[in-house]
């Protein structure tokens, strides 16, 4: 299974903001994004140039598909299933990427990154209605329940990701359960739902070409 395995630090610099591509890290002293705030590169500090309409839409593609830790050939799929779909091709897009289980399991908190997610999908420590299920771009639905396999409740990873949640859970699209260690994809979420700071209408320009 094709993954981006290079420093995913440069990829926040790249696109200007952070991508929270490595949990905690990104939130403490350590993040180079904190000090390195520039694109990297030998140019990186002195290459203002501003982007065209074209760049723009590129970097936005860029920086979701980053975010989702996606390579190209499987976002063009999921493209264009999206623009097959009812709606708001852009809107679609953002919902099929939601309701990845890799991205999921980190909305829950069970992961404090979705590359973290992403390994522990694929090392089978996790159930989605009660069977292994050990595919991270696996597509949710209504009412799935995700749950920590039994010979998996006592991981560190997990459960370090789960202290960072005080409280419910602030998103009203999933359920958590810290006592069972399971969670509930009640719905899809809307898009005003996701708190992400990205322009998927550009994506849907660039592709419209």
């Amino acid at each position: 299974m094709a993954r981006y395995t290079g420093p995913v630090c440069k990829l926040c610099r790249r696109e200007g903001m952070k991508l929270f591509l490595k949990g905690e890290r990104c939130n403490s002293t350590k993040c180079s994004f904190e000090t390195k705030s520039y694109a990297p590169g030998q140019h990186g500090q002195t290459n203002r140039r501003r982007l065209s309409n074209y760049g723009l839409q590129l970097r936005e593609k860029q920086k979701i598909k980053r975010i989702y830790g996606v390579l190209e050939t499987q976002f063009r799929r999921y493209f264009a299933n999206a623009d097959n779909e009812k709606g708001i091709t852009g809107t679609n897009l953002m919902k099929i990427l939601e309701s990845r289980l890799d991205n999921v399991v980190y909305r829950i908190g069970f992961a404090s990154s979705r590359n973290m997610a992403r390994q522990l999908v694929l090392h089978r420590h996790f159930l989605v209605n009660g069977k292994n299920v050990d595919i991270p771009s696996y597509q949710c639905k209504a009412g799935d329940t995700i749950q920590v396999r039994e010979n998996s409740k006592k991981l560190v990873y997990i459960h370090d990701s789960m202290k960072r949640i005080r409280g419910d859970h602030d998103l009203p699209w999933l359920i958590l359960d810290k006592a069972k260690m399971q969670g509930i994809f009640i719905q899809v979420p809307e898009r005003d739902q996701m708190g992400l700071d990205v322009n998927e209408q550009l994506v849907v320009e660039l592709y419209s070409k």
